[in-house]
């Protein structure tokens, strides 16, 4: 299990690596069941919330930007464990803080500290990737974020709904998990040689090698409206239960994202023999129908019909992850990894934030069940577009 260094060898690397990529994920969604508690505790409108959503996305894609491909010069374990250090910082703002100014430098820190660690992270695992299981890092790319987020959101609420201190016991969970996970890292083998160019690797270029451009623009509709559909559930899922179905209970909140992402994890493990080809067109079709079904089941205000259609488009949202996650996987070279899969975050994050936010300010303006209905007709829309996407280039390409 370790060498005579006390490094820990490939394999149990693999799973440790495979695990702070859970726990990451899961502190991003984390705090999702909370936010309606400190909206009624500090008193702020829908918008603020949502600001307090977007400003850890947007700090992940400045984040993603400018640490995308430090990894690939200076090495990967150097750029975890700063990472791990500034998400264990993250939690001690969360655990302390009084106020939305606290809470706002809090998901400051984890979207710096996420972007670093998820580019990074995924790249690390296809270094690590065992000879004889080619595909298993872009399955555990695919299906460890999901997953997290899935576990952040239902054991969050679980921990606000039946624990104490609902607003700080689950960071004080999180943060005994990031010093696990620090100790992983001092334990793991560098798998990414040392070379030049890290200063220049800083300079924001967001971009893909050219000959890998059509592979991975081909991938870019189905991210849209996969992750702008995750972006919807993370910021205001629990608000639709609440104020649409009149579920306040947070645990249900948090099973709202759960639902989605479990899914979403669950489809991406059956799926992961499949080609391609084949699970991106499974993807765009259970997206759109599974939100067209989410949808109705608003409409007609049946909570069983709008939990079905969370399954479907689960359904669909682990497809996607795990055709673009396992494209991108199959296609790099070491040297391009880490930047590679920073650049399908970038677009990832992009969809998970702006439409949210707008979201938020369109919920305060003119109620949550309209904007709910426009968000999910543009999810769907675009799910469409991804299927006429995939199916232009696979003619083009042939069978």
């Amino acid at each position: 299990m370790r060498d005579r260094l006390g490094r820990l060898s490939p394999a149990i690397a693999f799973a440790a690596t495979a695990g702070i990529l859970v726990l990451f994920a899961a502190a991003a969604s984390a705090p999702t069941p909370l936010y309606v508690v400190y909206q009624k505790e500090w008193g702020f409108p829908t918008s603020t919330l949502t600001i307090v959503f977007a400003v850890y996305v947007f700090a992940l894609i400045g984040s993603l930007l400018v640490l995308g491909g430090l990894s690939d010069h200076v090495g990967r374990r150097p750029v975890l464990a700063a990472a791990i250090a500034l998400e264990g910082a993250a939690f001690v703002l969360f655990f302390i803080a009084g106020g939305v100014t606290v809470l706002v430098i809090a998901r400051i820190f984890q979207g710096i500290a996420t972007g670093a660690a998820f580019s990074t992270l995924g790249a690390t695992l296809v270094d690590l990737n065992p000879p004889h299981a080619p595909g298993r890092a872009g399955l555990v790319n695919s299906v460890a974020p999901i997953s997290g987020l899935a576990v952040g959101a239902i054991g969050c609420g679980a921990l606000v709904q039946l624990g104490p201190a609902p607003t700080h016991l689950v960071f004080a969970v999180l943060l005994a998990g990031a010093v696990i996970a620090g100790v992983a890292v001092g334990r793991m083998p560098e798998t990414s040689a040392r070379r030049a160019g890290a200063i220049a690797s800083l300079k924001p270029i967001l971009g893909i090698p050219a000959r890998l451009r059509a592979d991975v623009l081909a991938l870019v509709p189905i991210i849209i409206a996969s992750w702008a559909l995750g972006g919807l559930y993370l910021s205001l899922g629990p608000s639709v239960a609440a104020s649409l179905f009149g579920l306040s209970n947070h645990l249900i909140g948090g099973f709202v994202v759960t639902l989605l992402c479990g899914a979403g994890a669950a489809t991406a493990f059956v799926l992961r023999s499949r080609p391609t080809s084949r699970i991106l067109g499974i993807s765009a079709i259970t997206l759109s129908a599974g939100t067209a079904l989410t949808l109705a089941g608003v409409e007609v205000h049946t909570v069983a019909l709008a939990g079905i259609g969370t399954v479907v488009a689960g359904v669909g949202f682990g497809a996607s992850a795990l055709a673009s996650f396992g494209t991108l996987a199959r296609i790099a070279s070491p040297g391009e990894r880490s930047e590679l899969f920073a650049f399908a975050l970038v677009i990832a994050y992009l969809a998970f934030s702006l439409p949210a936010v707008a979201a938020g300010y369109a919920a305060t303006s003119v109620g949550l069940h309209s904007t709910t209905v426009v968000y999910s007709l543009g999810v769907i829309a675009f799910g469409l577009i991804a299927l006429a996407a995939q199916r232009i280039r696979t003619n083009r390409l042939g069978p």
